[in-house]
């Protein structure tokens, strides 16, 4: 671990400032990405390695993020698949999957993974730019996610089970698991310290079909790489977060704004790392009501004592949304890093 205050988090070594990373950091919302958005494509920033590790050193380099994330998408392995894949400007596939025979139309595994080769070389040259204390982490979607996606052919604001078909499910997570493994042993490869799973669509989910569809294969992939995969997932339950935070190996996980930060901290609640869980949206708030909000988030963790605080990095309930102030970026990072130090 490059960053000790990230390793300390992972490790569970009690400390007075947490580290810092926000799911979407380097995104639209951000001038440096803008910028080189005016002369590539979002594919050519994510596939062209030299320019993916650019596009990560952004907001590093600006607001001094202990974190940084590969610069990718969490389709790829679909279309490694052989679904062809656009953004349009969200990501569309050039078919879905509609019954069993699909299935017959994706690409092996041996020869779908060599289509991800280039997240392991953006890795290694991210890794090469970055400060030498910055960590480096990867990522991946979620199994169920990948099969929502893969069953509607694109993100249309919906992604839901109800195009479920055990079936159909069951012979996509027989390909698409074994094809994730590998692509999470090559992000390793190219320098992640840790890979993050993001299931967006798994919060939807009943309880059982939580169990089946997402929490058995997350332990499958834990089970080849404990203490290396890290899971979130947008929307969930306490039920839900109970078997995540049961998967035997997992490092840590994620929790969106819905779920008190203190709470959870202080009754222990994940066995590793906890990531979150500040209100993105709040962010958009003139400069004086933010930073109040932001006190107020921070009030209750600071009453907290570092024992009971450790394993927590600080970041948001989701991602950086677009159009957010760089300005208030700046300062959340500098606020917090302000708040616990007084503290200390």
């Amino acid at each position: 671990m490059r960053n000790p205050r990230f390793a300390n988090a992972l490790a569970g070594i009690p400390q007075d400032i947490p580290p810092i990373w926000f799911m979407r950091q380097a995104g639209r919302y951000h001038s440096h990405y803008r910028n080189l958005k005016e002369k590539y494509s979002f594919l050519e920033l994510c596939k062209n390695p030299e320019l993916a590790a650019e596009v990560a050193l952004g907001p590093v380099r600006e607001f001094g993020f202990d974190v940084s994330i590969l610069f990718s998408d969490i389709l790829f392995p679909l279309e490694a698949l052989g679904m062809g894949l656009d953004y349009n400007p969200g990501p569309m596939l050039s078919f879905r999957l509609d019954s069993e025979k699909d299935l017959l139309k994706l690409r092996s595994g041996p020869e779908a993974i060599f289509q991800l080769e280039f997240q392991k070389k953006a890795m290694l040259l991210t890794r090469e730019v970055l400060p030498k204390e910055t960590s480096l982490i990867g990522f991946l979607g979620g199994p169920w996610t990948l099969y929502t996606y893969a069953s509607s052919g694109k993100h249309d604001g919906n992604l839901t089970h109800s195009k479920v078909n055990s079936g159909l499910a069951s012979g996509f997570f027989e390909m698409i698991i074994p094809l994730l493994l590998e692509n999470l042993r090559l992000q390793l490869e190219g320098g992640a310290e840790l890979v993050m799973i993001f299931d967006t669509a798994a919060g939807d989910l009943s309880p059982d079909y939580f169990k089946e569809y997402v929490a058995k294969p997350l332990q499958t992939i834990v089970s080849r790489f404990p203490g290396k995969v890290g899971y979130y997932a947008k929307g969930t339950t306490e039920h839900q977060l109970n078997l995540i935070r049961n998967t035997e190996g997992l490092a840590g996980f994620g929790v969106d704004h819905r779920f008190s930060m203190e709470e959870l901290l202080k009754g222990g609640y994940s066995r590793g790392f906890l990531q979150g869980n500040f209100d993105q949206s709040l962010l958009f708030l003139p400069k004086e009501e933010f930073k109040k909000a932001l006190l107020n988030y921070l009030k209750p963790i600071k009453r907290l004592t570092k024992e009971e605080r450790k394993g927590w990095v600080s970041g948001l309930g989701h991602g950086v949304l677009q159009g957010t102030p760089e300005s208030n970026i700046k300062e959340m990072i500098a606020t917090i890093r302000e708040e616990f130090h007084v503290s200390a």
